[in-house]
Parts: structure tokens; sequence; C-alpha cells
């Protein structure tokens, strides 16, 4: 018999070994990995009687009597043609490497005994489908035969294919367990001393299937085979995402493309024809059943979750702890949001009612030539409104009334993750329900900093899970770009955390760096038109209605309040004839606990899991620094900062972070300084609280209308109707704009459109309409009310002051326009008519760009959304009296998950 050694990047260890085995091979031949091993074995002078191969890479080590025992095994069964050894680790000779291999009943390979402890567990059985290439024995006859070796098939998969082809050709393949070689750990393949990698050899091994399957068709199916790769693995990639292993989708297309174009599939069809004498019955016992795949698989999955240890993450029990506090913030809710209860819409601040119906929602999410790309919150209010699909406006109502509760319940969530005992979390979720920026968001009615507030824990949580699960990392890119949607101005510091997050987890980098992508690709259609026209810095405003505010100072930064009126307590002071000197001092002195126990986190043990949310708080401070100083948006010709409470909630998020470190490490102290912390803070808020329950500010109820119920029904059956609305202001001047249909909505409000430079010829023709209109003279204002098709002219109420001397003036010059008749006052102000008005051509419909991109980001979301589904199996954990759920999507390799069956074409011939 002859020896063939394999070298791969060097080593002779095999070579020395031969010298010492039992029963020494014949001849010894050396082949470089590259050289055609069929090449080689032609080359070799032919023997009387049975004459054998043996394979081994040049680097293994054959224990003494491996040889001889192959020998005598098949010695004794003239049948058998391929005999393959045990394969161990070279470090650990009780852990074996390979111990025969199988294939599923849709051809995927099937290790027998892969990287398992060796108990003799697979002595009995020896007959096997097959054995890998390193470590066989293989009869020179057969090996004649078959060719050697399939091309086609480098490292994966060929000695299986050897083996198969052996089978059908009527020989026997057996593994013999007294024969024992230590190989590295890439037994498969001759070529590599080093193993591949995951996503690699989940590539390598489709590859090898695919090859496979082609080779193996019935002539007739082989054009069916071909047309299906691509779309296969198209589907299939879907699957890898359900199963949270998104890496494998590269070298699933892959594999499809290399299958595509294999030229070496016509030289191993014409070699299996040649060598072929029985059918694929004969080999149908040794296949893996289905459910024996199944087994494996989660045995499998077991043995990943004893190594890696189970993910710890909800510890603390939501029953009473976590139900108490949301109840409370529910009850609490309702309370302050009492006025608002049975109303069908809110206006008022950066509030406006949404469109009528969700199709006009999504509709409006392919965007227009006059606004430019539309905004990503454009799509979190689709998806808002669609949950009340009767009244899109509602669903703003409603998010009024369970704000707070929602924002306790997704606090509460995330710290359970960093602590394990009950009072933490809670404290947690009623500090974040009382930040000031929230409840100033509630009094102002910012939606987009409401709806960020309330999403920022569960990004946190999800960031905090995503290095060890798949969906955890969904969930937090659908999370990132929500949030990114709602506060733009988040995008910087957001971004930092992940990189800093992905450079602590090497590991998981990919994973985590991947989160912004969804929001990157939501919002790449305004980000190319924003630096096309350079106002890079409007991609940071505010979305929805740009409304001023009163710049805070430092110190009231500080604070946490992002008004100039120290979170109420400037009015405050005054109802309650106290100089509003002592609103800083007073709001200084009550979250002065809270400051304390930030502080103490530091120097408290466990003072590391403080530092990261003390930075995580300082880059939110900046970022509500740098928001009033940013003035990217404008209104009524007044430049609008950006609202400075989305990073304000950042930072709040930040102390409350370090506050529940704190707590870990107080011990019995924790409940003692915790309620001071709470009860502090719920006084600091308490103006707040007043003004929300008192309707202090500019939110109230209204019927969704924002034009006069005339105005409303006329739009019904002209959509593009135009109404020229005037709003006189505090400080004498007078804006215009025009609504169309019946009247403008939140979701279609531009921050494109707010951001925009200087006045474009649109915006002066309409200034000069409004100015004409509003002063006496001869102007003749048919032409321009015919071009841009305006019917009907509003002219809102005063806010007092000069505003109301404005207002008057221009009711007065109305009321002279011949061209216009007074239809009378309205609610919603005086109306008057354009009696001559031609209905205008129908506006055009979105641009097919915009549908492509709308097409894309479609795409994404949607996969980013299978990812973030829990489909793994699911487990409980034990914590403090209670048992929790989790999924088992944290494993980073491929075998476990087991998506390697696609249930399309079955190789058998």
């Amino acid at each position: 018999m002859s020896a063939i050694l394999v070298a791969r990047d060097g080593g002779d260890t095999a070579e020395r070994a031969l010298d010492t085995q039992t029963r020494r091979p014949d001849a010894v031949v050396v082949v470089s990995a590259g050289t055609s091993l069929a090449r080689a074995v032609a080359g070799l002078p032919t023997a009387d009687g049975p004459e054998w191969l043996w394979l081994l890479p040049a680097d293994a080590v054959p224990e003494p009597d491996a040889l001889a025992r192959l020998l005598a095994a098949v010695e004794v069964a003239p049948s058998v043609v391929i005999a393959g050894p045990k394969l161990v680790d070279p470090g650990d000779r009780a852990l074996l490497r390979s111990f025969g291999e199988s294939v599923t009943g849709y051809g995927a390979t099937v290790g027998l005994a892969d990287d398992e402890l060796d108990q003799s567990q697979h002595d009995a059985d020896d007959d096997v489908l097959g054995v890998v290439l390193p470590g066989m024995l293989v009869r020179r006859a057969m090996w004649d035969l078959l060719g050697g070796p399939d091309p086609g098939l480098r490292g994966s998969d060929a000695g299986l294919d050897l083996s198969i082809r052996a089978r059908l050709a009527g020989g026997r393949v057996v593994r013999v367990a007294g024969a024992r070689v230590a190989v590295a750990p890439s037994p498969q393949d001759f070529t590599r001393r080093r193993p591949l990698g995951a996503a690699a050899q989940y590539r390598a091994r489709r590859a090898a299937q695919l090859h496979r399957r082609m080779a193996y068709a019935p002539g007739a199916a082989v054009p069916l085979h071909w047309l299906s790769l691509l779309p296969l693995a198209l589907v299939r990639s879907l699957g890898l995402l359900l199963g949270k292993r998104p890496a494998a989708i590269p070298g699933e297309i892959a594999a499809a493309l290399t299958a595509i174009f294999d030229g070496s599939v016509a030289g191993a069809r014409r070699t299996f024809r040649r060598s072929r004498r029985v059918g694929w019955t004969a080999i149908a016992p040794l296949r893996i059943p289905p459910d024996v795949v199944r087994e494996r698989r989660a045995s499998a999955r077991d043995r990943e979750h004893a190594r890696t240890g189970p993910p710890d993450l909800v510890r603390a029990g939501f029953f009473p702890g976590g139900l108490a506090v949301t109840l409370v913030a529910a009850l609490l809710g309702a309370v302050l949001a009492l006025r608002l209860l049975g109303s069908t819409a809110i206006t008022g601040g950066a509030l406006l009612p949404l469109s009528v119906d969700p199709g006009t929602l999504w509709a409006g999410l392919t965007g227009g030539a006059q606004d430019g790309p539309v905004d990503p919150f454009r799509a979190v209010l689709a998806v808002l409104g669609s949950l009340t699909p009767w009244n899109p406006s509602l669903a703003l109502v409603a998010l009024w009334v369970v704000a707070l509760p929602l924002a306790a319940l997704a606090a509460w969530w995330c710290a359970t993750r960093l602590s394990t005992r009950t009072w933490p979390p809670i404290l947690a979720a009623a500090l974040w329900m009382l930040a000031p920026s929230f409840l100033a968001a509630l009094i102002e009615g910012r939606p987009g900093a409401v709806l960020a507030h309330v999403l920022l824990p569960w990004l946190l949580f999800a960031l905090l899970e995503a290095p060890r699960s798949w969906s955890a990392a969904g969930a937090a890119g659908l999370l990132f770009a929500a949030v990114v949607a709602c506060a733009p101005v988040l995008a910087p510091v957001l971004v930092a955390a992940i990189v800093a997050w992905a450079v602590a987890h090497p590991r998981a980098l990919i994973r985590i760096v991947a989160i912004p992508l969804p929001a990157l690709v939501l919002a790449a259609p305004l980000i190319a038109a924003q630096l096309a026209r350079g106002t890079p810095l409007g991609l940071l405003a505010d979305p929805g209605v740009a409304v001023p505010s009163a710049v805070p100072s430092g110190w009231q930064l500080l604070l946490g309040s992002p008004s100039a009126g120290v979170g109420g307590w400037t009015q405050f002071a005054s109802a309650l004839g106290l100089p509003e000197l002592v609103a800083t001092p007073a709001s200084i002195a009550l979250l002065a606990p809270l400051a304390a126990v930030v502080l103490l986190a530091l120097f408290l043990p466990g003072a590391g899991r403080a530092l990261p949310a003390t930075v995580l708080a300082l880059g939110g401070l900046l970022t509500a620094v740098a928001s009033v100083h940013l003035a990217p948006s404008s209104s009524g010709g007044s430049a609008v900062t950006i609202w400075a409470g989305t990073g304000l909630s950042l930072y709040w998020a930040g102390l409350i972070a370090a506050v529940v470190v704190a707590m870990a490490a107080l011990g019995r102290l924790a409940v003692g300084v915790g309620a001071a912390v709470l009860l502090s803070t719920a006084l600091a808020v308490t103006p707040s609280l007043v003004a929300l329950a008192t309707g202090a500010g500019p939110v109230i109820a209204t019927d969704g209308r924002t034009l006069p119920a005339i105005v409303a029904a006329e739009a019904v059956g002209d959509p593009d109707l135009g109404t020229l609305v005037l709003r006189p202001l505090d400080d004498g001047s007078l804006a215009a704009s025009i609504d169309r249909g019946a009247g403008t909505t939140l979701d279609e409000m531009s921050t494109f459109a707010a951001t925009r430079p200087a006045p474009d010829e649109s915006q002066r023709e309409l200034a000069e309409l409004a100015g004409n209109l509003a002063s006496r003279g001869g102007f003749d204002p048919a032409p321009v009310l015919d071009r841009l098709g305006i019917e009907f002219v509003v002219l809102t109420p005063g806010t007092g002051g000069d505003s109301e001397l404005v207002r008057e003036r221009a009711a007065e010059a109305l009321d002279a326009q011949p061209a216009l008749d007074a239809v009378g006052d309205t609610g919603r102000g005086s109306l008057w008519r354009y009696p001559d008005h031609v209905p205008v051509a129908a506006s055009e419909g979105s641009s097919s760009l915009g549908a492509l991109a709308l097409s894309a980001q479609a795409v994404v979301v949607g996969l980013t959304v299978l990812l973030a589904l829990p489909t793994g199996r699911r487990r409980r954990l034990a914590g403090p009296g209670t048992h929790h759920e989790l999924d088992d999507d944290h494993d980073e390799g491929f075998d476990s998950a087991g998506f390697d069956d696609d249930g399309f074409g079955d190789d058998r011939g």
C-alpha cells in the first residue's frame, strides 16, 4: 500500500510518524496541497493484488497502530472500498474532530461526530455514508474508477462526495474506531492548516452542496436546478435573517453565484454517470432522518449555551414592582391629561392633527417636488397613526394620555439590565417619567421629543444586548432609526456611543456598527438634498412644526430644563407671590440629592459601571448646549433653534443609570436614599405637573380641523384647494402660508422647507400677495390667486399686543378688497372667499425616483424587522422570585441555527 502525504503550510509530522507505524506503508509520496491528487496517484506503479492508498495531511499525527487497524478492518471485508479513522484533536486526543459524515434528505452535509468527546459512543456502528479525505484509506481500483476527488470540490465535501460515489459504484464505506489520527482543526480540508471562520465555512459548505446537487441531479432536472439557484438563495437569505444568521447571507449569495458559473459540473456529471452502478435507494438508510436532524441541532444549541452561559437579561420581577410603578404612572398620566380625554385630536405648540386616513399617511412617504424629500419622522407618524386607523389623529391624543406609563415601563425594563434588585428599576422608572425635559415636551406639544423620550430606554436596552443577540441588534436598528427620526440632533452622540460600544465588543463589531444602517437609508434622500443645497445643519433640525422657544441658560440646562422658565419655577414662584429670583435656587436645592447620588456613584463599588453612564449624560448635556446655539430652521421670518429637550433626555438617562448603579452599591441604605431622591425630584418638577394638569401650555383638544368647516367641505371635491392663511404675530408682522385641501397636517411638515436658506420665488410671491391684501391699495390679486389655486383667505385671531393691531388693519383691507367676498367669523378666524376661483389641475404624484427610494427603504426596514423578530427557541431563566423567557439567538456561529435544508431540489437521482 502507498501513503499519500499532502503538504500544507509546512509540517512533516506525518512522515516522521510513518516510521513508527507497526505496519509501515510500502511507498510514501509527498505532494503539495495545490497538486491534483488524481495525477499524483496516476504516477504510482500498479502492484499485484489489492492496493490501498492512505491520504494524510503532512502535519497529521497518526497513532502507531493506525494503519494496521485500518488495513485489518478492510482485509476481513472485501466489499469495503473506503475506511476512515477517528480524527482527534492534537492537543486533546479525547476530542473527536470527525468520525464519519452523512447528508440530510436534501443533501446538506451532517458530521456524525464533530467536536465531541470520545466516549466510544460511535464505536459499534461502522457503516457510514462517507468519511473526510484526511486519514482516508481507499482501494486503488475504486480510486481509479472514480477518478479521485471531484476537482470542483476543494476541501469541503470532497471526501463525502468521493464516499457517496463509491457507495453508488457498489462499494462500502466504514469507519474504524480503533484507528486514530490527530489532525489540525480543519479535518475536511487538505489545503488549510487554520480553520475557516464561521461565515467562510458556511459559504464553502453551501457551495459544495450546490455543486453536488448539480452533479447528481438527473439531466432533465439540471436546467430547473440552475434556474432556481439565485431565487432559492434569496429565499434562503430571508430564512437566514429570521434565523438570526445575517452574516451568512453574503456566503449564501456567493455560493449561488459560484454554482451558476461552475464550469466543473459537466466533468463531474460525466464521471458520476461512468462509475454509478446502483440507485439512490441503496444509500437511503444512511441518510439522516429529519427528526434526527432536529435533535442534533437542539443538542448543538444546548452545548453552545453550556459553553457561553445564558444571557443575563431581565432579573428583577415585573410583579409587583414593575406593575405597580406602571399603574401609578398610568393613573398620574390620566389625571394630568384629564382635559384631553374624549377628544379626537389635539393641537397647539408643535402639534397638528394627522391626515384623515392611514392611506394618506403612507402615500405621503414618497414626498413631493415642492417640499423636497420627506423627513424620516413622517414614517414614524405613519406607524403611529396606523394604530388608530379610523382616526389617525386619535393616536396623538392617546400618546399624550399614556406617555407617562409608557416612559415608566421602558425605563423600568432598561434598568433591570443594570440591577438585580427590585427597588432600583422602580426608582429609575419614576425618575424617567418625571424628567423635566419630558414634561416640558408634553406641555409645549412636541410629539417628536415625547416619542424620543419614550423610545430611548428601549434603544439603550437593545444596545446593551446587541453584542450577544441578533434580535436585539435588529431591534436596536429599528429603535435607533425611530429615535433619530424624532430627534435628529441626537444622531451624532448616539453614533459615537455605538462606535464605542462596537470597539468594546470586537467579536460583534459588524453587528453593532450596522445598527445605524436603517436610519441612514431612511434619511438618505434628505441627506443628499441638504448637502446638495449647502445646508448640512438642516439635517439636525427638529421635525414637525418649527416653534420658536426662549433659549435657556447654562444653569437651566444643567438642571435639566429646556426652557428659560427653569421648568416652570419662574411662573410658579410668581403665582405664589415669591420673587422670580428664587426659581433657580429652588431647582438647585431640590435636585441636589440626585446630583449627590450621581457623584457618589463614581466612588462607590461598581464605579466602573457608573463611568459610562456619566459619559452618556455628558454627551446629552453637550448636545443640549449645542442645540441652543444652532438655528437651522425659520418660522415667520424668525430663526428657530433646535429644542434642547431631546439632548437633555439623554442627559437625564445617563444620570438615572448612574443612580441605579449607586443603589446597587448602597445596600440597605438604597431604599431610604432612593426615596429621598424621588421625593426631591418630584417636588422639583411640581410646577410642570401643575401646568400639565391645568392646561397652562398651548396643547388643546380639537376636532381635527385646522381650517373652517366650509373650507373642509369644499376640499372634499378639490383636494388641491388653496387657502391663504394670514397669522398676526406679536412683533407686528404678518405670517402667510398656503394650506391645501382641508389644511396642513403634522405629517405634511418638512424640515427641508423649514431650513431653506433664503426665500425662493414662490415665497416672495406669497409675501407680496399677503402684503398687498393686508393693506389698502389698487392691487388686483386675481391673477396671483388663480395661479396659486387660492379660493379662501383666513385671518386667524391675534395673540395680544401688536398682533391685535395688525389683525385689525388686515381685516379692514380684506373687507375693502373687491376681488374677495366676506364669509364671516369662524372659530378659526375670519374668512373671505374668492368667488372667481377656478380649480387648478391636480398636482402630479410622486416621482419614479421617490418611489424607487421608498422601495429601497421598505426593503431595508423590512429586513431589519425580520431580523428583530425573536424566532429562536425560548428558555426560562431564574431570577429573584421570578422566571423569564429569553431568546436563544445569541450564538455567533452558524451550525447551531441549522438552516441547511431548503426543501427544494432533492439531489437524489
